[in-house]
């Protein structure tokens, strides 16, 4: 018999996975180049002189809608350059676009032009650009620029002692007709004037460079960008001050208007920030740390709870029921035992509607293979921020790739239930979940291309994810149904009964829905302030870079799903109601009814999101990560509980099966894992 060395202590396991969390987070995208930059005239080999700045998508947190650069008539590049983006950036909506503004290494420039747009009230066309650019101030829209690849930052305080780095800035501001300040208006008290507009049309850009000195490397690497937004009615294109009374938009269009946007830049040496942590600056001025230990923490005592009723009811009181049970000598004292032991010749029994539960099955495989490669290779590094669209992208590829393990599994669970339809089953495993996804994508995309925004995507996009869908991961699914049913089905250690056992009048707490309702609390527990983080990531436009937590509550989430699952299902059997199949896959999987409420309560009270449009475009996207977190979740458990098969432990074959009995009789000396595993098989908890 084969020893096994004993588990870490627990603090040593916390020390180390904190010590891994710190580790990821620690980590710049591996295979991403610095870009040295060097004086004018003194350019070599792989160094520059010219720096570029490019301008991406426009967003705002009172708004679901994305637009691009241009939507907004702001200053275009004369010879406009869009770099490639990659899947995720399309589906995200970025559109990075080339600027006019255009700057020299360690040349600094004071009060530069870079356009003039006019406005004449007695142009149509006109008054809608001016309308449209109103709204982006009145809605709080935000400017994301982009300096070799680093995100053009502006940093003001928040709070008494904290300085906050934000990756945008707004167009603008609005005084509302009561005189009330809106959003940026609050920093200047120039901005005063009711019902107007207040035009952010100057920026004072400083940019900070590590030299080369006593480094092995040329000229010197870009590590910091900054902007300050400002405010100046000029007047003569040619004579700018960048001084003076501030820029407004009266909320009437009468006469004619001239917009000047100009820019100053300056640059500083700072050698004591390295290229590799030029985005510490950023992320450490977001005050998240602490709350994601305590995160950690929290989840780790649910799980420390859980662990400990598992293996009370699990050990302690299966000791005693299977030690009573052998004491058993005559089939009418077997007669008057109750409890899981009753129903072990009905638990195998096929569930009612078999297939779909085996194609959710397929689907949540899919999905919770996905997760796990997508965030091990976030956790590394490979997929952080800096390479814009990643995430996306690899889950999305990801996805396509691992159409076999669906397909398999769906198969093989359809073919143990006994099913019959197996044209029916691969094709609703390749088609139900995804199709349903894409169908309100699509919805959801319609609205955008309606409203002008930059996160529609392009037909061309749509066509080739179709493509992607039924080019690949359709034949892989049905490559892995091939092998799932050419598999035996998998073969239960009792025989089901002919006639279904009658259940007993249940117990309140005992029927499916509270049960049900109540296995979703512990894991939802456990992720609620991640999921937090999630949702500002995504709606409130924050960057989200701490994988290595979310990996940890990712592993938590797996352990709190299956012995939540575990422990139900054991005071199910307990009340001899066999129906497992269906109530083991419901029961952690009702987190994403949780999920789906925590989003409602964070649309209305902490977004600001306004419009019937952005309103559809929140709940429509929600619903497509509930479906997604529901079948995840689980898959996990479950899946696990339906694939038990293959040949029995040497210490099972030892039992003695009584058939005219239909009981088995258990040496009382197994071990604490051998019974948990003899009530695994037993009562299908695998």
């Amino acid at each position: 018999m084969r020893s096994r060395a004993p588990p870490p202590p627990l603090p040593l396991v916390v020390l180390l996975l904190g010590g891994w969390a710190s580790l990821c987070g620690a980590f710049y995208l591996p295979g991403l180049a610095p870009v040295s930059f060097c004086d004018e005239g003194g350019e070599k080999a792989g160094c520059k002189s010219k720096i570029e700045l490019f301008v991406n998508r426009l967003d705002s947190v009172e708004s679901v809608l994305p637009y691009e650069y241009d939507a907004f008539d702001f200053c275009q590049d004369a010879e406009e350059k869009r770099p490639s983006e990659n899947l995720g950036q399309v589906l995200f909506g970025e559109r990075i676009a080339s600027s006019p503004y255009k700057f020299t290494f360690k040349k600094n420039q004071q009060c530069q032009v870079a356009c003039m747009k006019s406005y004449d009230p007695e142009n149509t066309n006109d008054k809608n650009k001016l309308e449209f650019l109103k709204k982006g101030m009145r809605l709080n829209y935000q400017h994301h620029w982009i300096i070799d690849n680093m995100p053009v930052t502006w940093c003001y305080d928040f709070g008494e002692l904290h300085k906050f780095c934000n990756p945008g800035f707004p167009v603008g501001c609005f005084v509302a007709s009561d005189g009330r300040a809106k959003d940026s208006c609050t920093i200047n008290s120039e901005f005063n004037k009711k019902n107007t507009y207040y035009l952010f049309n100057h920026v004072d850009i400083t940019i900070t460079y590590h030299s080369a000195q006593n480094e092995n490397w040329l000229g010197a690497r870009l590590v910091t960008a900054r902007l300050e937004p400002k405010s100046y009615k000029q007047t003569d294109i040619n004579n700018l001050s960048c001084e003076g009374p501030p820029m407004e938009i009266s909320a009437e269009f009468n006469s004619k208007l001239n917009l000047i946007y100009s820019y100053s830049v300056k640059f500083e040496e700072n050698n004591n920030i390295k290229w590799a942590s030029r985005w510490d600056y950023i992320l450490e001025s977001m005050p998240h740390t602490n709350i994601q230990w305590f995160s950690i923490m929290n989840s780790l005592v649910i799980v420390l709870f859980l662990s400990g009723m598992v293996a009370m009811i699990l050990l302690r009181t299966l000791h005693k029921d299977i030690a009573r049970y052998n004491q058993i000598d005559s089939s009418e004292d077997a007669q008057e035992e109750f409890g899981w032991k009753l129903v072990h010749g009905d638990v195998f029994r096929p569930p009612r509607k078999g297939m779909l539960l085996s194609v959710f099955l397929g689907q949540g495989t899919q999905i919770f293979i996905m997760t796990f490669i997508t965030l091990f290779l976030a956790c590394l590094g490979f997929l952080s921020p800096a390479n814009r669209g990643a995430l996306m992208t690899c889950a999305v590829v990801l996805w396509v790739l691992l159409g076999t393990p669906a397909g398999y599994v769906s198969a093989r669970m359809y073919k143990t239930f006994r099913g019959e339809k197996w044209k029916t089953n691969v094709l609703l495993t390749a088609l139900l979940c995804p199709g349903i996804v894409f169908a309100d994508f699509f919805i959801m995309n319609l609205i955008l291309w309606v409203k002008g925004s930059s996160a529609a995507i392009p037909f061309g996009t749509l066509v080739a994810i179709l493509a992607m869908w039924f080019g690949i991961s359709v034949p892989l699914t049905f490559v892995g149904a091939y092998f799932g049913f050419k598999e035996k089905p998998i073969e239960h250690p009792v025989r089901t009964n002919q006639i279904p056992r009658q259940i007993p009048e249940q117990s309140f707490f005992t029927k499916p829905l509270p049960g049900i309702i109540m296995g979703g609390i512990l894991p939802f527990g456990c992720i609620f302030i991640q999921l937090f983080f999630i949702l500002n990531s995504i709606w409130s436009h924050q960057m989200y870079y701490m994988f290595g937590f979310l990996f940890l509550v990712f592993i938590i989430l797996l352990i709190t799903c299956s012995e939540a699952t575990v422990l139900l299902c054991y005071f199910h059997l307990c009340a001899e109601d066999y129906h497992w199949w269906w109530r083991s896959f419901l029961t952690s999987s009702f987190t994403a009814v949780y999920l789906f409420i925590y989003a409602v309560h964070y649309f209305f009270s902490k977004l600001q999101i306004t419009g019937t449009a952005s309103t559809i475009l929140y709940f429509g996207y929600t619903m497509i990560m509930v479906l997604i977190f529901f079948l995840f979740t689980a898959d996990w458990e479950t899946g696990a509980v339906c694939q038990t098969g293959g040949e029995l432990p040497w210490w099972m074959e030892t039992w003695t099966w009584e058939r005219r009995r239909s009981w088995v009789q258990i040496p009382s000396e197994l071990t604490a894992p051998q019974m948990t595993l003899c009530l695994a098989y037993l009562a299908g908890l695998s």
